[in-house]
Parts: structure tokens; sequence; C-alpha cells
């Protein structure tokens, strides 16, 4: 697998208020995007609780969270975002991904559109 980064924008649910690109890692093993803090707090996205995440390394950190629509590659997502510290990375999460709708070529260095899997449908009840 290879690593590649993209730009990406968050925006306050709430208003009108967004970042500027920002340079991310896609990285399919984290779950959440992390994005600075000082950005989200910048546009007024408000941490609703904290989680804990088990670094690379195995340490574990405490880290707020919040909400923001993503956008990237002309795609768009509401997500849950991680409020980076500082010498912490900037990462582009596998729930984003789902959320956009896309799978990474990495090869390609690229997101590439998929079809949104349903459990099940009425006809199929």
């Amino acid at each position: 697998m290879s690593l590649f980064k993209v730009n990406i924008t968050a925006k306050n649910p709430r208003d009108d208020r967004a970042s500027p690109p920002i340079e991310v890692l896609v990285d399919t093993g984290s779950e959440l995007t992390w994005l600075p803090k000082d950005v989200l707090d910048g546009i007024g996205v408000s941490a609703q609780r904290k989680r804990a995440f088990s670094t690379a390394t195995k340490q574990i950190v405490q880290r707020d969270v919040g909400y923001a629509i993503l956008r990237a590659e002309g795609f768009e997502t509401v997500d849950e975002v991680v409020f980076a510290e500082p010498g912490d990375m900037n990462l582009l999460g596998v729930r984003t991904l789902e959320g956009f709708g896309v799978m990474v070529d990495n090869l390609a260095h690229r997101f590439v559109a998929t079809t949104t899997l349903v459990a099940a449908t009425r006809e199929f009840i």
C-alpha cells in the first residue's frame, strides 16, 4: 500500500465558516479524520466529547471530537473529526472515505467513486 496526501476543507455545519485547504495523509488505518485543533476552533467547530485513541506506537491518547462538513477531491460528507494537537498528524480516516462514497486507488493516488451498500430493501424481505 502506498501513501498519498490530499487537500481537505472543513466547514462548520452550523454556519458558513470554512477552513482553508489542509493537507492530510489518506490513512485507511485511521477510523476518524484528524484536523488541527486551532483550525477547527477557528471556524467555530465545537468539541462534543473526548475519545481515547491507540496510536501506532500503542500509546493511548485522549482527544476532543466534534462534527464538521468535510470536502476533498469533489466529494463531501458530515463526519466526526478529531481535534489534533501539535505533534499529531493530519489524517483523512476511513469513516470520512466511506461518507464520501469512495475507495482509495493506492496506485493512481486518487479516490474512486463506489456505490453504497444497502443492508436490505423491502423487496428482499
